[in-house]
C-alpha cells in the first residue's frame, strides 16, 4: 500500500457506503474531489448527513461570497494549526477565483494591499477565534459592524464555527490529505513561498 492511499478508521472506501453516494457525489461535484473526512464521518451515517446539511447551509448562504468564505476558513484553520484544512481552504479559495498571490499573503493580511479594510476586519476575527483559548473581543465585532450587516456577520461566524469542528475532527483523526489539494499546495503555493 503506498503512503497516499486512504487508511482512515476502518479502511473502507466510498463503495462501502452505498446509501451515502448522493452526498459523496454532491460534495465531489462542488470541491472537485471527495474529502477523506467524509469517509471517516460515514461510519456514522447520521453524523455525515447532519454535517453535510450544515456545511451546505453555511456555504450556500449568499450574504458572503464563496471566495471570502474560503479565506475566512483558511484564516481560522491557520490559526488553529490544521494543515489538512489549510490545504483544502487554500485550494477552495483558488477554485472560487481568489488569486494565488492573495492566498499566499494571508499571514500578512493586516499590512497587505491585497486585502480591503473589511476583509482585514473579518480576518482579524477569524484568526482570533481560531486560537485556543478563543481570543475574540467586542472590538472585533465593533470593527466588523463598520463593513458588514448582521446577516453577513452571522455568515462569517458560521464559517469560522464550521471550521472549528473540521479543524478538530481532522487533526484528531489524522485525516490523510487528498491528491487534489496536496497538488495545489505543492505546485502553486510552495513555489510562491508558502510554508
Amino acid at each position: 500500500m503506498k503512503e497516499t492511499e486512504i487508511t482512515y478508521l476502518g479502511g473502507e472506501t466510498r463503495e462501502h457506503f452505498k446509501e451515502l453516494q448522493e452526498i459523496f457525489s454532491a460534495v465531489e461535484s462542488s470541491m472537485g474531489y471527495l474529502p477523506n473526512a467524509y469517509l471517516t464521518m460515514a461510519e456514522k451515517p447520521e453524523l455525515l448527513k447532519a454535517f453535510s446539511n450544515l456545511a451546505m447551509t453555511v456555504f450556500m448562504s449568499k450574504d458572503i461570497d464563496i471566495g471570502t468564505k474560503q479565506l475566512i476558513a483558511l484564516a481560522s484553520s491557520l490559526s488553529s494549526g490544521c494543515k489538512y484544512c489549510q490545504a483544502h481552504t487554500s485550494h477552495g479559495a483558488e477554485r472560487a477565483g481568489v488569486q494565488e498571490e492573495k492566498i499566499l499573503d494571508i499571514l500578512r493580511y493586516s499590512d497587505s494591499k491585497k486585502y480591503t479594510e473589511g476583509e482585514k476586519a473579518l480576518l482579524d476575527l477569524a484568526f482570533a477565534s481560531g486560537r485556543t483559548p478563543n481570543q475574540t473581543t467586542k472590538e472585533h465585532f465593533n470593527n466588523l459592524e463598520k463593513y458588514y450587516s448582521k446577516a453577513e456577520i452571522i455568515d462569517i461566524v458560521s464559517v469560522i464555527s464550521l471550521f472549528g469542528y473540521l479543524n478538530r475532527w481532522n487533526d484528531t483523526m489524522g485525516t490523510i490529505l487528498e491528491d487534489v489539494p496536496e497538488e495545489f499546495v505543492e505546485n502553486k503555493l510552495k513555489p510562491l513561498g508558502w510554508k
